[in-house]
């Protein structure tokens, strides 16, 4: 066997099913060697995209993502995606090829220290330099990648590891790592604290994050929320923890969060948050927010804890772990006073000012997510998309992604399409603006040549719409740089890929629209225009 071949049997031991990638020589052997497996391999057109498309397919399968390149630019290409991944914290492997190990550091043809490049924002890296030591490092790689606060981790492989001769294979049954023990159960007397606090308080909340999803707790969420008759908030990763119409769920927190969080959270006298990282998005001035509260904070990442505000009381581990535990421990709370005054909330103007013309995008997404299967995925771009998403979007039983840590515009295309590959009987709708479309519009045909009947919206308004906003309130409508005209003409383009194409230019016509968009079979692509005035923020501002 060549060290190629032990890298695809490696990954035929871990139980992958498909890997999203870009061909180049440095990576050709491992390539060659996969063509042996079943393992299908998803050409995208950039490599960027093949980190996006493996977070869609691990967010969607709960398992890990995994994406191959080749060395230089095909390597820094994919750190955008890898970046994203490790942001958000997405349990990814991801391959890179490499030149020929003596050629290390003499700048030849195609040469790049990827892994001395992604050092900030991967879990673990590793630059492979003996053939024989590719079975441990793909099993600590997928293990890594997966337990504790899940991320991505880099394996580079220079050309001559992967031509390598080895005479025997063996994958390890186990491992043990010295350095790296994620601790997953939550300290007992810690968790007993919680529910002391929890029976004492007259105004709990809870407020959850990507990190429910990534613990695979959200039954464990919803059973202990409504025993106790806890009302939740959620930040942009959390949305879909509970549907959006439950009644204890009151929406998004942070800037461009909702009226009733934004009280709940000013409000609460006690505070748990589980599986959020406390960031700038979600909770903007972190000290002032919990003065007067008790806060208990829950993450399996323990330098998280109290890194941006200090909790009242912490408690390290998984979140499925701990609500299991929680749930072990009788308590008596009455928070229906509490409830009903959040539900009154529920009624305040909202204050942004309905365009006059075109379409709102608030009312055209709200439709359009009650029309779509109760299973559904929906991928958000960055940008106004991602916030009229977050703030308008209905989720029943299906997902709701986005890139929040670091948003990456041109994420949702290549998202959708590794969700869609993941489960390919599942509805999947991804939604841009026409500034991160034209990031990823490659990847039209990726999903035509696999097949994938994605749905693709383009919110267009011509602007890279949220950096224009900001020029609008902040630079005194200086406006430099926002200009999108009006190309691509989306029809032709459509066209151009063999997809069906609709278009939404008048509010009238969302649910008519909306629904033959849905119930096409083929993959769609609707251009949805919207007035170039609109904006996310408030009508105060």
């Amino acid at each position: 066997m060549t060290g190629a071949d032990v890298m695809a049997k490696c990954l035929e031991k871990e139980d992958v099913k498909v890997i999203f990638g870009y061909p180049g020589v440095a990576i050709c052997p491992f390539f060659d060697a996969m063509s042996n497996t079943d393992i299908d391999m998803v050409l995208v057109r950039s490599e960027q995209n093949a980190g996006h498309a493996a977070s869609g397919y691990a967010r969607t399968t709960k398992k890990v993502g995994v994406c191959a390149v080749t060395s230089g630019p095909g390597a820094t290409n994919l750190l955008t995606g890898i970046a994203t991944a490790y942001a958000d914290s997405i349990p990814m492997v991801c391959i890179s090829g490499q030149v020929e190990t003596d050629q290390l550091g003499s700048d030849v043809f195609q040469e790049a220290d990827v892994t001395g490049a992604a050092e900030s924002f991967v879990k673990y890296s590793y630059l492979v330099k003996d053939v024989r030591d590719i079975p441990r490092v793909f099993k600590e790689a997928f293990y890594i990648a997966n337990t504790g606060r899940r991320g991505p981790v880099l394996i580079d492989v220079p050309m001559d590891i992967q031509k390598a001769s080895v005479s025997t294979f063996s994958y390890p049954a186990e491992l043990s790592l010295r350095t790296y023990k994620p601790t997953v159960k939550g300290h007992i007397q810690q968790i007993k604290k919680a529910v002391a606090a929890l029976s004492k308080a007259q105004r709990p909340l809870i407020c959850a994050g990507g990190g429910i999803f990534l613990a695979d707790a959200q039954s464990e969420l919803k059973k202990f929320v409504e025993k106790h008759k806890i009302p939740l908030v959620t930040t942009m990763m959390g949305i879909g923890v509970l549907p959006t119409e439950h009644e204890l769920n009151f929406g998004m927190i942070g800037n461009n969060g909702c009226i009733q969080a934004t009280r709940a959270m000013s409000e609460c006298d006690m505070l748990m948050m589980i599986g959020a990282r406390v960031a700038d998005r979600a909770v903007k001035q972190p000290d002032l927010i919990m003065e007067n509260k008790v806060l208990v904070h829950i993450d399996v990442d323990p330098a998280e804890i109290g890194k941006n505000v200090g909790p009242t009381i912490p408690i390290v581990g998984d979140a499925k772990n701990i609500l299991k535990d929680l749930e072990g421990i009788e308590f008596d709370i009455d928070t229906g006073d509490w409830v009903k005054a959040l539900k009154e909330y529920r009624k305040l103007p909202g204050g942004r000012k309905k365009p006059d013309r075109n379409v709102d995008p608030a009312e055209f997404i709200e439709t359009m997510t009650k029309l779509m299967e109760d299973n559904a995925i929906y991928v958000a771009d960055v940008g106004q998309n991602q916030i009229w998403s977050c703030r308008n979007a209905i989720v029943k039983k299906g997902r709701f992604f986005t890139t929040c840590g670091m948003g990456t515009m041109g994420y949702a295309l290549p998202a959708a399409i590794g969700a869609k590959k993941a489960d390919p009987k599942r509805q999947v709708v991804a939604v841009s603006g026409d500034g991160g479309f034209q990031m990823a519009m490659c990847e039209l045909a990726t999903a035509m040549q696999e097949k994938l009947p994605v749905k693709v919206v383009v919110l267009k308004n011509n602007y890279l719409g949220l950096v224009r906003e900001y020029q609008h309130f902040n630079l005194n409508d200086r406006y430099e740089m926002v200009d999108l005209p009006d190309h691509p003409h989306l029809e032709y383009l459509a066209k151009a890929y063999d997809m069906s194409y609709y278009r939404l230019d008048d509010n009238k016509d969302i649910e008519k629209s909306a629904k033959a968009f849905l119930k096409d079979k083929n993959a769609a692509l609707m251009e949805v225009v919207i007035d170039p005035e609109d904006t996310v923020k408030y009508a105060s501002k």
